[in-house]
């Protein structure tokens, strides 16, 4: 073969192993339109928020013709806030060649990504506050090879606005923080770069498991005049044992959306998650329509709804403003 030759024959080859290699079920897909597809979600709580999430997620995919036990088969899995059964869960999905990953919240997004990626499967994100920190997008406009989705960017300035009018004497805010989990790293930054515009201070106590919350809400409520929380999956999933502490203590908390509202807590400005799943849902159906998933960025939702618990505004003998009652959604 001569020198022109090998370099076409070369190039050639390149061409086609950089096409198959950036291909993550774009063309496999096309081919398999009359087939039945198969989804895996893994969400790494079980709470609300989560919850929430998932059902948006699945109307979205069959607002797009895309029907749980019609032409799709869905495998649920929670890790209950467990890295190791995380992994576990992703790696069977690999095993089970799912036609795409939806993994709800940071964790397990990075770890569907991590196993996924070499498979060339598909991962859709959800629920996850800083895809860039959390090594799942190169920057806020360009997303990573393989991997889109929708972001919950935290309404921090709308929730300490909220916070003022409601507490106007109010001076420190409480927030307890899973130290290992980026998303909660980085909304507690962002509290603390606004705080100080609201005339507030952060008491912040990070945690590493669940069985440190009971301390970590004593310590914070001896300190703070209300607490908010972030969408930190283990600070959710044991939000009924800080609602009694911060109850008895008469001591409001803050939630990060509106379903922690309905749970006790007293209000929120927060992020709709069913609304998240949806966009989730229908990313997701472009890509088993035969989209490639390079070509769709991820999305942020950043609006606030919010809402209000009378009940809970009652017990603590706070008065709500007329202006915030007016537009809330009450629980």
């Amino acid at each position: 073969m001569n020198s022109k030759k090998f370099i076409l024959s070369a190039l050639i080859i390149s061409i086609l192993l950089i096409t198959g290699c950036s291909n993550f079920g774009g063309n496999d897909l096309k081919k398999q339109q009359s087939d039945k597809y198969k989804i895996g979600i893994v969400q790494y709580a079980d709470h609300t928020t989560l919850e929430d999430c998932k059902t948006g997620f699945i109307e979205g995919l069959a607002n797009e013709g895309f029907v749980s036990g019609d032409n799709l088969e869905i495998i649920q899995k929670s890790a209950q806030g467990d890295s190791s059964l995380n992994t576990q869960i992703v790696q069977n999905f690999v095993n089970s060649k799912v036609n795409l990953v939806f993994g709800i919240a940071t964790p397990s997004a990075m770890t569907s990504y991590n196993y996924c990626y070499e498979n060339k499967i598909p991962v859709v994100f959800g629920a996850v506050s800083d895809p860039v920190k959390a090594n799942l997008a190169k920057s806020e406009t360009e997303p990573m090879d393989g991997i889109t989705g929708v972001s919950d960017q935290p309404p921090v300035e709308k929730q300490l606005e909220l916070i003022r009018k409601i507490l106007p004497d109010a001076k420190k805010i409480g927030i307890i923080y899973t130290t290992n989990e980026s998303n909660s790293q980085s909304t507690l930054n962002i509290y603390k770069e606004k705080a100080s515009e609201f005339g507030f201070e952060i008491i912040e106590k990070g945690i590493s498991n669940a069985s440190e919350i009971s301390q970590a809400i004593d310590i914070v409520l001896g300190q703070a005049d209300c607490i908010s929380n972030l969408t930190d999956n283990i600070v959710v999933n044991n939000l009924p044992v800080m609602l009694e502490k911060a109850n008895a203590a008469n001591i409001p908390i803050f939630g990060s959306e509106s379903r922690q509202v309905t749970g006790g807590c007293l209000a929120s400005a927060g992020v709709d998650y069913i609304e998240l799943g949806k966009k989730a849902g229908i990313m997701a159906s472009k890509i088993l329509k035969g989209e490639e998933i390079s070509t769709i960025p991820y999305e942020v939702i950043n609006q606030s709804e919010i809402a209000v618990n009378e009940e809970t505004a009652a017990n603590l003998n706070i008065v709500i403003p007329d202006d915030i009652l007016k537009n809330a959604e009450k629980k």
